[in-house]
């Protein structure tokens, strides 16, 4: 069995389930290792960094995103 070929599929034809596996996989490390609130706690600075990350690159300026979240009511 050609193993390129077999991950080249998968990501191609499967991705999202094969990103949901390694997320999967990957938490249950972490709870295992770590327990599950810290499990809980790095994976939401991931997803929080995540959206930080996209913002940037999206090259919407930090400080106005900042501003948005932390505005005076």
């Amino acid at each position: 069995m050609d193993w390129g070929k077999f991950f080249w599929e998968l990501w191609n034809y499967h991705r999202g389930k094969t990103i949901g596996i390694i997320i999967g996989f990957l938490f249950g490390i972490m709870v295992a290792v770590l327990g599950f609130f810290e499990a809980v706690f790095i994976s939401l600075c991931m997803v929080i960094g995540f959206f930080i990350g996209k913002r940037i690159d999206e090259n919407i300026d930090f400080r106005d995103f900042m501003d948005r979240i932390f505005k005076d009511h």
